[in-house]
Formats: C-alpha cells, structure tokens, sequence
C-alpha cells in the first residue's frame, strides 16, 4: 500500500514552489535600509545668553589668554556613539542609540564649543599645538555626556567636566561642572538638543570661573 503523503507530494510541490518564492521576494522587498541620523550641538546661541539663567554674567575684557588642551574622556565617550541611559532598570548601563550618532566624539564637540565661546567673550584662544609660553593652560575631562531616562515618555541629560588650570605646569584650580537639562523629547533629537543647552550652561560657569581667576603671574 502506498504511503498517502508520498503521493501527495509530487502534486503539491509544482504550486509550493512558486508559493515559496512570492514569500522569499515579499520578505526582501520589505526589508529597507535603516537611515543613519547624525548629530552636531548647532549653531551656538548669541554668548550674552549664556547666563541668562544665573546672577552672573561674563565680563569679557576679564578674559584673560588662555590655551586650550585637547579634551579628554572616558573611553566609552571617546567615540561617535550617542549613550542613552535607563534609570529605571540599570543607570549604571551606558546604552548607544541604534541609529543615531554624533559627527565627531563629544570631548571633540564640547571643545570646539568651548573655543568658540571663549573667542566670542573677547578671550585669546591658543591650542597646545600652538606651543605658547607663559600662558596659562585650561585642561578639561569629559566626565558624563548622556540622556538618561526616567521613564520610558520622559528623559533628561547631564554634562559633566572637570576643569583645571595650570601655569608654567603648577596647577592653580580646579573644579567640577556640572548640568542638568530636561529633553523635550523622550528620543535622541530630544537629547541632542537638551546636551546642547547643558553643555552652553556649563561652558557659561566655566567662564565665569576662568574670569575670576588670577592666573597670569
């Protein structure tokens, strides 16, 4: 007696197979290249509004020349990678968005900022490269660059620095910096634009404190 199935097949076999093929080419046509979206902190806001929200403003004739270092960072913002952080299942996990990135790493964004902001309140600007004497030497590490979610529909961001000065390799201070800024989007346009405004507020009290400082000897 013949096997049922074994009979069966060769009849089905010609319609699976067209069948078969429909799928596979349904299954490629559905699948579209995911857009890689990337970032910058934007065109700075005008340095009078630097800090608009604090008692202190930057005088800026009190500016006085400065050199730049290279920003530094931990390694895991050493990259073009935009970390997201979820509170309310591990903070302690940094997270990079899938398809979304910086154009360069953020210690490179902070810095390019921070020398623009300087020149535009009338400061003197010079790189180590420059190899300046006798002027002092601002030193700055990206400690925290990243959104943090407390909620799945809620998210803020923290900027966090440490900065030091030195003179003829004497360190003459030091100090933390940090901010912190709601996201109007729970996504990374949100934090993009949110790490932007932070990272101006901090640049404004790093100026503030470089200002006051007797630096040149």
């Amino acid at each position: 007696m013949k096997n049922r199935s074994s009979t069966l097949t060769p009849l089905l076999t010609p319609l699976l197979t067209p069948l078969l093929a429909l799928s596979l080419l349904g299954g490629c046509a559905s699948t579209k290249p995911v857009t890689q979206t990337t970032y910058d902190l934007g065109i700075p806001a005008p340095v009078s509004l630097l800090a608009a929200d604090r008692a202190q403003t930057v005088v800026p004739a009190a500016i006085q020349p400065i050199t730049v270092a290279d920003v530094t960072s931990a390694s895991w913002l050493d990259s073009q990678a935009m970390y997201f952080r979820l509170r309310y299942e591990n903070d302690q996990q940094p997270r990079p968005y899938a398809h979304s990135r910086w154009s360069m790493p953020p210690p490179q964004l902070f810095e390019q900022r921070l020398k623009t902001r300087l020149a535009e309140a009338g400061g003197v600007v010079l790189s180590g490269a420059d190899g300046a004497i006798n002027i002092p030497m601002l030193r700055v590490d990206t400690a925290d660059f990243s959104q943090r979610f407390s909620s799945a529909q809620q998210s803020d961001v923290q900027v966090s620095v440490r900065a030091s000065v030195l003179n003829r390799r004497i360190l003459v201070a030091q100090k933390i910096f940090t901010q912190v800024r709601p996201a109007a989007t729970a996504d990374a346009a949100g934090g993009v634009g949110a790490l932007a405004t932070a990272a101006d507020a901090v640049i404004g009290d790093m100026m503030v404190w470089l200002a006051a400082l007797p630096v040149k000897k």
